[in-house]
């Protein structure tokens, strides 16, 4: 693992982000997540500067939402200096996808 992908392991391991689990280095399908919440489908990539608008990135992204996963992103340094604000990305990520599975309110 890089040091971003060390660092951010560290707040998602052993269900440290508010109960999540998080697998790291998930095979999907073809693909390996960097890591992976099975339980809401969503993908985590942390990517260094290499990945800027790689058209690889961006059909890997597509083929892994067309199975209905979703995919977020976020650059190594971004980890490595606000490892707080990614953490805080990631729960945002995963209550709006809570929020969507929700029944809405009946009206009266």
């Amino acid at each position: 693992m890089t040091d971003a992908e060390q660092r951010l392991w560290s707040i998602l391991r052993s269900r440290r982000l508010n109960g999540y689990k998080f697998r790291r280095q998930r095979p999907i399908g073809t693909f390996i997540a960097d890591f992976a919440c099975i339980e809401h489908r969503l993908v985590i990539e942390v990517d260094g500067g290499q990945h800027a608008e790689n058209e690889r990135d961006e059909r890997r992204t597509a083929a892994l939402e067309a199975e209905g996963w979703r995919v977020i992103r976020f650059w190594n340094n971004d980890v490595l200096a606000n490892p707080e604000g990614v953490a805080t990305g990631i729960l945002k990520a995963l209550k709006s996808e809570v929020a969507e599975k929700a029944p809405s309110p009946s009206r009266p």
